[in-house]
């Protein structure tokens, strides 16, 4: 008997200020202005998506003491956007990043329980840490948590912040949450936390929301952040979008769930992915070499290139050869708040690997770090990239993808028009939403569900 297909999850990352994005495209919009937030999300709710996704970044990075120049547009702020865009969809996930180094549970837990409440049941939590002292200095906390501690504060920080969405949970209290009335004598709210990290007790001042608790992304990709994931999360990130690397990461991840108690299917792996579409797939390999050189500028080239020489490189010809010059690795780096800077952590190896291959291909430095940097993962006609999205999902190297189109705010157009339908002629795909919540989208319990169910299994257990 053949397995039944897998159902694709797909969700759509608003690019922001990142590398993908085109700038000089004519149909490139803000990155700021809410007609482009909205226009993105009500894409992605007439396709049927599971949720949009914002990142967030608490300082813009500056490389060589200046403002990074993607940076310019700003960085808005991740709440504000969600509950301005809870007014304009209406099933559409909502997931954000949200800090757990320089924040407090009380306030996130209170605002992601706002959100879900006024979303009727779509938030979601990326829960992340922040590894630089760079980014500390805005909160006056530089450096106050060493790097090895990060993600015992990010658990006890969402352990806590579970302990408050759950403090409105009780028999009586739900009993009475059909009417609106809550009996006097009920302990709604109170909570009492004492660990290393924090150390609060008092009221929740929000009600239990539809989904219980939002529903909980992780983003880490080392040994600490898999952990944490089959530990606490209902889905985490991926950065291996290519099928062998997918399928390794995936049964990794999966394997690691049952320690904790969890079935594979409470874990989601959701890798982020770009796609170049065209009439043919030669013309689509031709549009994406334009888009990739279209995402690398010279200047764009060089800056990149200081990421991993640690030097200011401005004196060299994007067009020509790789420096003679070994990278200096030191602590202090010339770019500063970018994630790209842990990529390299030995960068006289790396430097000796590009050096090879730009040799043995030819390549000039912007060529280099064109074909060294992110490809777009799906290139060619709308049914070719259907195809290869169904086949990575069944050969399960991931549960569904989290699009990132080049173009803001009108590149996942063209997937919603002409791929989506494929898949769902192809019974993959949904044809309309089935639920109201975020985790009905993405077939999770409700944690009181799922809290019901494993006592029921302890109890069966036990007899």
């Amino acid at each position: 008997m053949s397995k039944p297909l897998k159902q694709i999850h797909l969700a759509a990352h608003f690019p922001g200020v990142n590398n993908t994005t085109v700038w000089s495209d004519p149909r490139a919009g803000s990155h700021i202005d809410f007609g482009s937030f909205a226009h993105f999300a009500r894409t992605a709710e007439r396709a049927k998506f599971d949720f949009l996704f914002l990142a967030e970044g608490l300082r813009l990075r500056e490389q060589g003491g200046q403002i990074y120049d993607l940076d310019v547009v700003g960085r808005p702020d991740t709440f504000t956007v969600l509950a301005a865009l809870a007014a304009v969809t209406d099933r559409l996930g909502l997931t954000g990043t949200i800090n757990s180094t320089f924040n407090e549970p009380y306030e996130v837990a209170r605002q992601f329980a706002s959100l879900d409440h006024l979303s009727d049941g779509r938030a979601a939590w990326n829960v992340v840490t922040s590894w630089d002292a760079f980014t500390g200095e805005n909160f006056r906390r530089g450096g106050f948590l060493p790097q090895e501690e990060r993600y015992s504060r990010a658990k006890e920080f969402l352990a806590t912040a579970n302990e408050l969405f759950d403090s409105w949970r009780g028999d009586e209290i739900l009993a009475d949450r059909a009417t609106g009335v809550f009996l006097s004598d009920a302990e709604a709210g109170a909570f009492v936390h004492s660990g290393q990290h924090f150390d609060i007790h008092g009221r929740f001042n929000v009600p239990r929301s539809p989904q219980g608790r939002p529903v909980i992304f992780q983003a880490g990709d080392s040994e600490e952040g898999r952990e944490f994931a089959a530990s606490s999360a209902d889905a985490i990130f991926s950065r291996y979008a290519r099928l062998d690397t997918g399928r390794a990461f995936y049964a990794d991840v999966k394997s690691r769930l049952a320690r904790y108690g969890r079935r594979p299917d409470q874990l989601l792996v959701l890798p982020a992915a770009s796609f170049v579409l065209g009439d043919t797939d030669q013309e689509a390999e031709e549009l994406a070499r334009e888009v990739r050189r279209q995402q690398v500028s010279g200047a764009t080239a060089i800056k990149h290139l200081e990421f991993v020489w640690n030097r200011d490189l401005s004196s060299y010809d994007p067009e020509g050869p790789l420096p003679d010059i070994d990278p200096d690795p030191g602590e202090h780096h010339i770019a500063r708040g970018r994630a790209q800077v842990r990529m390299y952590r030995d960068p006289l190896a790396t430097a000796r690997e590009w050096r090879a291959l730009a040799e043995a291909n030819g390549w000039s430095i912007r060529d280099l770090v064109i074909e060294t940097g992110n490809r777009q993962n799906f290139v060619g006609t709308p049914a070719t990239v259907a195809a290869t999205i169904n086949d990575y999902v069944q050969q399960d190297a991931s549960d569904g993808f989290i699009l990132v189109p080049h173009i803001t705010p009108g590149g996942l157009d063209e997937f919603a028009d002409k791929v989506v339908p494929l898949l769902q002629e192809q019974g993959v795909f949904r044809a309309d939403y089935e639920g109201t919540t975020l985790r009905d989208h993405l077939g999770l319990a409700h944690p009181d569900e799922a809290r019901a169910g494993d006592e029921a299994r302890e109890a069966r257990a036990a007899s």
